[in-house]
């Protein structure tokens, strides 16, 4: 299935290399979203007066709960039987496979131990809070999937179908930026819902709501993507589809619980 209207899709997956090492695309957008999650929790913090040190800790554990949740959930998710042969593989990070199922299940223990040494910061505080900047993150992620020519789609003939060429020549849906630009929207609506309604909202709202859109959004975009290992041929879903009901289930109850607003 080739179209003369498909996007042509060919970039280097580094920006530039002295030597061993080198800039990746994937490297930057992911950074970048820790740094602009930082600067917008710095925010959230500063306004309802928790201190730089609390948001230093938090910032640490986020970015050890991301890497290590998300690295795990691919090996055992979607690739079990090769990484329990091969458990040293599980370290090799650098050659990809990252789950975002797994990167969510380490954030909330994560979170969990964090707040046991913070008098005056709940666990349910914290995660209408640090839900906001995670698809933002999400985004810059799954842009940075987009320029590693990773977790594309099916085979499409739509206008705007691309063909990545470090893959084959077959014109598919770019997964990638549909997935980008929802985690994008799910974020302005978290953001400025938060800084509209903070002090109105029931604990647990906003925690629920992005469980909701962002698995929810997951679950669809999955029926565009192509298979990511062999172990989804024999299931009744994508396993990426399996994995999101659970959060959006939980996701409902936040939003319907019965419970005293802030």
């Amino acid at each position: 299935m080739e179209s003369l209207a498909a996007i042509i899709w060919n970039v280097d997956r580094e920006i530039v290399s002295f030597g061993n090492f080198a800039l990746r695309w994937y490297g930057l957008l992911f950074a970048l979203g820790f740094v602009l999650g930082y600067q917008i929790m710095y925010g959230i913090f500063k306004n309802e007066g928790k201190t730089q040190k609390q948001l230093d800790k938090l910032s640490i554990t986020m970015i050890i709960s991301t890497v290590v949740g998300a690295r795990l959930g691919h090996c055992f998710f979607y690739e079990p039987e090769y990484y329990l042969s091969n458990p040293i593989a599980i370290l090799k990070i650098w050659e990809g496979g990252l789950a975002s199922h797994g990167a969510a299940i380490a954030i909330l223990i994560g979170l969990f131990l964090y707040i046991r040494n913070q008098k005056d910061i709940s666990f349910i505080w914290l995660l209408d809070r640090i839900v906001i900047v995670i698809p933002l993150a999400g985004a810059l992620i799954r842009l940075g999937n987009f320029f590693n020519s990773e977790i594309y789609g099916i085979p499409t003939d739509v206008p705007w179908a691309v063909i990545f060429q470090k893959v084959d020549d077959i014109p598919r849906h770019p997964v990638q930026l549909y997935e980008s630009f929802a985690y994008f929207i799910i974020f302005i609506i978290l953001y400025f819902t938060y800084k509209n309604k903070f002090n109105k909202l029931k604990p647990g709202f906003l925690f629920g709501l992005f469980l909701v859109t962002v698995f929810g959004a997951r679950f669809f975009i999955e029926f565009f993507k192509s298979l990511q290992t062999d172990l989804e041929l024999g299931l009744p879903l994508r396993m990426g589809q399996i994995l999101s009901i659970p959060f959006v289930i939980i996701g409902i109850y936040f939003i319907l619980r019965k419970t005293k607003k802030n």
